[in-house]
């Protein structure tokens, strides 16, 4: 019975390792991006030291999810039981720490857990990461008290956990070398920006009030004022826009609005100071090639004056409008990189590896 029990553990701990793996694996950038703001977060509340692991969050990120899918395979075969259970066990320690920090201070409030594919609150991070720990103690517990020994590990289970890993690298290197294979933002190809910046429905919601000492729920609120408040509660937040903070601006004023008209064609470069010249060479070529037929902005968060002697000595000869660096690193993962946007709907997206031709982008905008 314990046998079987231990056995349904294992394969629900180790599906929910591979399922959140997988989901990293295929973006590890923004794996990176959320290591990064817990390290900004940790080097101004605990220790400044946690600011050396910001250059490499990168290659942390890849380790981490790599990690992930490795040990739900581990764990479901059974390899190298006690080593498995006991790294998971140190993992899964390690995400409780963050996540019950992210809900208790409200300083990181998406763990990043399952990607952008599935949002999570702080308080759902945690809940599920506790749930976690007790299924991993329940599976050790249950192996000793059987008197489980730690048994050589198969050719085939060597097999599997290094085509795995092998596996997930290969993903993981093409995912940062690209862009991820499923974009899972709000920002992919084929949506609308602006309808994305509207709620999906009106929002609804109940109003508890009070009166002679009975409660009453409304869905609107009475105009009665022997009525007295106790409570609102919204009933579809799922209908709130996906995206809440896409600005565009410069020195002038707001260019919002005037992003969703027309066909244009946006540079990416969220931090001139780390991105690639090589690529950006490919990209000036384009955008030559285009001028005249595609409206061609860049978008930067960089500032104004960096910026500016980036563009001159690098020969990008194309209006600039500031956007929110989080906002930037949201859109694509590339840096530089291209979006295209036909009166506000997303056609095209590529890493500066992976640069259109002329005909590409005018194929996509039906030109």
């Amino acid at each position: 019975m314990l046998k079987h029990f231990n056995t349904v553990l294992r394969l629900l701990v180790g599906g929910l390792f591979i399922f959140s793996g997988l989901i990293k694996v295929n973006d590890p950038v923004g794996t990176s991006i959320k290591l990064e703001e817990y390290f900004e977060v940790f080097s101004v509340e605990f220790a400044s030291f946690f600011h050396v692991f910001v250059p490499v969050a990168l290659p942390l990120a890849v380790i981490l999810v790599v990690l992930e899918v490795v040990l739900g395979i581990a764990i479901i075969i059974n390899y190298k039981p006690k080593l498995t259970q006991y790294t998971i066990l140190a993992l899964i320690i390690f995400f409780t720490f963050l996540t019950g920090y992210s809900a208790i201070t409200n300083t990181v409030t998406d763990c990043g857990c399952f990607g952008d594919a599935i949002k999570l609150t702080p308080w759902e991070s945690f809940t599920k990461d506790i749930i976690l720990l007790v299924m991993i103690a329940v599976i050790i517990f249950v192996d000793r008290q059987r008197g489980s020994q730690d048994q050589s590990a198969t050719m085939v289970g060597h097999g599997i956990i290094g085509a795995t890993t092998i596996v997930s690298l290969a993903l993981s290197i093409t995912a940062i070398n690209h862009l991820p294979f499923i974009d899972f933002r709000a920002y992919k190809i084929g949506d609308s920006i602006p309808a994305n910046m509207k709620p999906s429905e009106p929002f609804i919601y109940e109003y508890l009030v009070e009166k002679d000492g009975e409660e009453y729920t409304f869905n609107e609120y009475p105009n009665d004022k022997s009525y007295n408040f106790i409570s609102m509660t919204h009933v579809n937040p799922e209908a709130a826009p996906t995206i809440t903070d896409f600005a565009v601006w410069n020195d002038e004023g707001d260019f919002t609005e005037e992003v969703f008209h027309g066909n244009k064609l946006f540079v990416i470069l969220y931090d001139v100071n780390k991105s690639d010249l090589e690529g950006l060479a490919e990209i000036n070529t384009l955008t030559q090639s285009l001028a005249g037929k595609v409206e061609i902005f860049a978008l930067t968060a960089s500032a104004a004056n960096t910026y500016e002697a980036f563009a001159q000595k690098n020969q990008i000869n194309v209006p600039y409008y500031y956007t929110d660096a989080t906002v930037l690193k949201t859109i694509t993962r590339s840096n530089p990189g291209l979006w295209l946007l036909q009166d506000g709907t997303v056609k095209g997206k590529w890493h500066y590896n992976d640069v259109p031709n002329y005909s590409e982008v005018l194929d996509l905008l039906n030109l």
